[in-house]
Formats: structure tokens, sequence, C-alpha cells
């Protein structure tokens, strides 16, 4: 399954998910924002995270949502991003 069609309808699931984990402002980037994402691509989901939030609350948020979907998902922050991509990723990502 494409991850843009294992998102429709579940923006709720998984803004409750990253929440319960301490982060927030889910935004959706890459090939499942652009239409381009085949059913062997990833979810690209960029939150925001609390001071308090850990790597591992992370990594529980994204395999929460992974099952919740149904297909892989990458779940970072903007410090994860590439930093000669970051600024274009930013300006471009659609929130949940």
């Amino acid at each position: 399954m494409r991850p843009s069609d294992a998102l429709q309808g579940k923006h709720e699931i998984v803004r409750a998910i990253v929440a319960r984990h301490g982060a927030g402002n889910v935004r959706v980037f890459g090939s499942a924002l652009s239409g381009s994402d085949e059913n062997n691509s990833d979810l690209d989901l960029l939150v925001d995270v609390e001071p308090e939030t850990s790597l591992l609350d992370l990594v529980k948020a994204q395999r929460e949502i992974e099952e919740a979907l149904g297909v892989p998902v990458e779940l970072l922050t903007s410090e994860d991003l590439p930093e000669t991509f970051r600024e274009a990723i930013l300006v471009r990502a659609k929130p949940l």
C-alpha cells in the first residue's frame, strides 16, 4: 500500500500517537506529500519534540504509527534533517 493511501483518514490517530510520546506539530513531507510514493515507499513525518522527549520516545511513536498504518515510517525532527535540505523540507512540509 502506498503511504499516502495508508494515511488517508488516519491523521487523528497519528497525531494522538505522537502526542502520547512527547511530540507534536506532525507534518508530512517527501514522496507521500508529492504523490510520487509507491507501495515500497516509507512515510516521512516531521515532528517537534518537548525538551524531555527522548530518542526512545520517538522510536516507540514511530513503531506505533507503523503498526497503525501498516507502512514503514521515518519519524524525524528538524534537527535530524540534512542541513542542505532542511530549509526546503521545512517550507514544503504539510501539517496533518
